[in-house]
C-alpha cells in the first residue's frame, strides 16, 4: 500500500468556527463547501473539517474520550499562546513552568478538540 496523501479531518458543529481557527493558526485559508471545509496551506491541502452536528467534545485530559490531538511544536511558548488564544482556543492544562527549557501546555480548538503547544 502506498499513501498518497494524508488528511487529519476533525468534526465540528460549527464548520466556519473550527476552520478559521486551523487556518488562522496554520497561516493557511479555507475552501467551504456546505458540509466540508479544507485548510489549505502554501497551496496544499493540510487538514480538513467535517460537519457533524451532534459533535460532543472530549473531556481529555482529565475525563475521556481523548480521541486524538495534535503536538505542535513552538519555538516562542508566550507568543504561541496569545495567538491560539485570540483565535479562539482554550487552555485546558497550563505548564508547571513555562520558563523551564522544555515543556507543554494543554489547549482545546473552537469544537473542543484537545492540541498541546510544546517547546524544547
Amino acid at each position: 500500500m502506498r499513501i498518497v496523501k494524508q488528511i487529519t479531518v476533525f468534526d465540528a458543529a460549527d464548520l466556519a468556527a473550527e476552520s478559521a481557527f486551523w487556518a488562522g493558526l496554520l497561516g493557511g485559508t479555507v475552501s467551504a463547501d456546505d458540509d466540508w471545509h479544507t485548510v489549505y496551506v502554501d497551496g496544499e491541502e493540510r487538514l480538513a473539517v467535517q460537519l457533524a452536528p451532534g459533535h460532543v467534545q472530549p473531556q481529555w485530559p482529565d475525563g475521556t474520550p481523548q480521541q486524538i490531538h495534535l503536538d505542535l511544536y513552538v519555538d516562542d511558548i508566550t507568543t504561541a499562546h496569545d495567538e491560539v488564544m485570540a483565535l479562539g482556543a482554550r487552555l485546558l492544562q497550563a505548564a508547571d513552568d513555562i520558563e523551564a527549557d522544555a515543556g507543554f501546555q494543554v489547549y482545546a480548538d473552537p469544537a473542543g478538540h484537545p492540541f498541546c503547544l510544546c517547546w524544547e
